[in-house]
């Protein structure tokens, strides 16, 4: 199975557990992606990505072995005309281009959610005559670099849209589709790692959201509202602000996203999961989730010009190939803690984090 996204390596675990020889084309190359991987090249996401450098990489490792089709996680949200190509190649496990068109078009994705009566901030392409109170984002980003206040709108880059600003609690639902119908497989909290450009960079999640069932119960039935006038498939993840008991619904993540490792099943592969989704059939029961769990990722607080050989602890995952180059505030790894509350489980991931950037710094220097 072709794996395509800036990070590779959960999909391509998960395809292991599935029994699937995963051939992934990946942004990083870390160890743990090699170790998983049956194949591997390196292609840069960094925008905008190359399509010709991936559909040939993606071509190469299809030689390799017959390919029963291809999932693309992150990385393509602005790049429906790859997805376009790559699926007129091999079967495609995921939302079509014109889904990811659809979901990702910040005016279009508005009025569907005004259609559904889903609470959805103010959205424009323009921009405000008063900013205060108001967000730049660029179309199809992610990961949290390219949100910013809309008075910074010009460091932002271009295809910029605004969007009011909404205050609570940031919570993530991770869905199952089918086409039709959608499974809510769980929440999870999401907080940043802020940097003074990046001030709403992604920083971890844990699971379970602390939610009240009023709340929990309104935002499944609002994804099911959305659903179906833009039926999904496969892996995808809704991002809310929670206040009490009020919520807006900010977007759709088309693919599978970061929460995928919270939510990996101990008896099942969420990859397997996607797939018998995009197929049409939706598990019975469901995945159940027993203690709480977090990740985070531990960005390089200064340039790292060659990853140290380092005894990774077991609860590290994206571990640099030693001597790779890792740019300063750049991912260095992602760290992973279970607690049997979501708050001990958080707790612990931070502890971990701070123990990585020691453990790095003494390493290099």
């Amino acid at each position: 199975m072709l794996i395509a996204a800036a990070s590779g390596r959960a999909l391509a675990a998960s395809a292991r557990r599935a029994g699937y020889l995963p051939l992934v084309a990946d942004g990083f190359g870390d160890q743990d992606t090699l170790a998983a991987a049956a194949g591997h090249i390196r292609v840069d996401f960094a925008r905008p990505i190359d399509g010709d450098i991936l559909i040939a990489a993606l071509q190469t490792l299809a030689n390799r072995s017959d390919c029963a089709g291809i999932v693309c996680g992150s990385g393509f949200e602005d790049r429906a005309d790859l997805l376009t190509i790559i699926g007129g190649r091999w079967p495609l496990f995921g939302n079509s281009a014109e889904m990811v068109e659809r979901v990702k078009d910040p005016l279009g994705f508005a009025a569907a959610c005004r259609a559904a009566n889903i609470p959805h901030p103010e959205t424009s392409l323009v921009p405000p005559t008063d900013k205060a109170g108001w967000l730049a984002k660029r179309i199809g980003g992610a990961g949290g670099w390219h949100i910013g206040p809309a008075d910074d709108a010009g460091k932002r880059g271009k295809d910029i849209y605004f969007q009011r600003r909404v205050e609570g609690l940031a919570v993530s639902a991770l869905l199952l589709c089918d086409g039709g119908n959608v499974l809510v497989l769980g929440f999870s909290e999401q907080w940043t790692a802020p940097t003074a450009r990046h001030p709403f960079r992604y920083g971890g999640a844990v699971r379970p959201a602390t939610l009240g069932d009023d709340v929990k119960q309104a935002m499944t039935a609002a994804v099911a509202r959305l659903n179906s006038v833009m039926p999904l498939v496969g892996l995808n993840s809704a991002d809310f602000i929670v206040d009490e008991d009020a919520f807006h619904l900010l977007e759709i993540n088309p693919r599978p996203g970061a929460s995928f490792d919270l939510f990996e099943p101990e008896r099942n592969s969420l990859f397997a999961l996607h797939l018998d989704a995009c197929g049409g059939t939706l598990p019975t029961p469901a995945p159940s989730y027993r203690a709480a769990m977090a990740s985070a990722i531990v960005y390089a607080k200064r340039a790292i010009e060659a990853a140290p050989a380092l005894d990774w602890p077991e609860w590290t995952a994206d571990r640099p190939v030693a001597g790779s180059r890792i740019g300063a505030e750049q991912p260095l790894c992602s760290v992973f803690a279970r607690g049997a509350t979501a708050l001990e489980a958080k707790q612990l991931v931070e502890q971990r984090s701070a123990m990585i950037n020691t453990l790095v710094a003494a390493g290099v220097s």
